[in-house]
């Protein structure tokens, strides 16, 4: 287990290589001009100089990118253009919201949708396993956003049960946190319940017609454990899949959620950081989400190992 790890740590190194590389020129190469953003409409050409001079925007493109690297191993994303913070701080300042929705969306899709996709398999071709395929193809088929707004105008309105919009850190309360965090996270989950539940419908169907839960049953086995330990668990790796690029894709695709909810996150930074044209921001963005598929993946592949014992690599 130790020697695959170190394996694949080690294979991640070129990939963030290759999206290093890819990030840098993607940006350098696109239209814009950083200095002219600094400068201000007014600007005089040599004004635009000095500057270009002072980011080194006009030294080649081998030498802006091995300096742009060594920063990147010292720990430096670099400054922001807009708003003259370094990028790094911005970026911590933003990811508690994030962090925290995606955290309690995807505990509250698995909590409810994978004892719904078994509970469908189990009633196979029953009304509860119609009940719940018709649930997941409305979360399918319905907007994060339309849900968002249906919640906040009967919970935070109408009924004034929770505040509109808007975060507070859990280290100012739990209280506070959960009531800026629940609608929010009801409405980010309605489509992972389904994605969820669905898969796990599907991969349970496929192992409960295999000979060792016939086996468990002619044991007399109770049919709950033979769901939970023998079927689930052997059902289990295609799940971890969808929960596992699910929080991946949490994490970086937040930003309906955050605009709806008014929701400071690292979404809102990175759309904010697209319309400003504030290229350190969107590079380590970019760099930030290809971070975590990479440690999602890896961890992804570790939980293969472990639930299931005829996986080796």
């Amino acid at each position: 287990m130790l020697g695959y790890l170190i394996r694949r740590v080690l294979a991640a190194v070129p990939v963030m290589g290759v999206v290093a590389l890819f990030v840098f020129l993607l940006l350098r190469l696109t239209p814009g001009d950083p200095a002219a953003i600094l400068a201000g409409d007014n600007a005089t050409p040599e004004r635009l100089e000095r500057i270009r001079d002072s980011l080194g925007l006009n030294e080649p493109l081998i030498v802006q990118f091995i300096t742009w690297v060594g920063k990147l191993l010292h720990g430096d994303l670099g400054t922001s253009l807009i708003s003259n913070l370094p990028v790094i701080k911005m970026i911590g300042q933003r990811v508690e919201p994030s962090i925290s929705i995606a955290l309690s969306t995807i505990i509250l899709a698995v909590i409810v949708a994978v004892p719904l996709g078994v509970l469908a398999a189990w009633k196979h071709g029953t009304w509860i396993d119609r009940f719940v395929m018709g649930l997941s193809v409305l979360g399918f088929s319905v907007p994060v956003f339309v849900v968002g707004y249906i919640l906040i105008e009967v919970f935070a309105i109408d009924l004034r049960w929770v505040p509109v919009q808007g975060f507070r850190s859990i280290f100012n309360g739990f209280g506070p946190f959960f009531e800026r965090i629940i609608l929010p996270t009801c409405a980010l989950s309605f489509i992972y319940i389904a994605l969820i539940a669905r898969m796990t419908r599907a991969a349970m169907l496929d192992v409960l017609g295999e000979d060792y839960v016939r086996t468990a049953r002619a044991k007399g086995i109770n049919e709950v454990a033979v769901m939970m330990r023998h079927a689930l668990r052997n059902a289990a790796v295609p799940v971890i899949t969808v929960i596992g690029t699910g929080f991946a894709l949490l994490i970086s695709g937040v930003v309906v959620t955050e605009s709806v909810f008014n929701i400071p996150g690292i979404g809102r930074l990175t759309v904010d950081a697209v319309l400003a044209r504030d290229y350190p921001v969107i590079q380590a963005m970019i760099l930030l989400t290809s971070l975590i598929y990479v440690v999602v993946n890896l961890l992804i592949d570790v939980a293969y190992t472990l639930l299931d014992p005829r996986i080796r690599y």
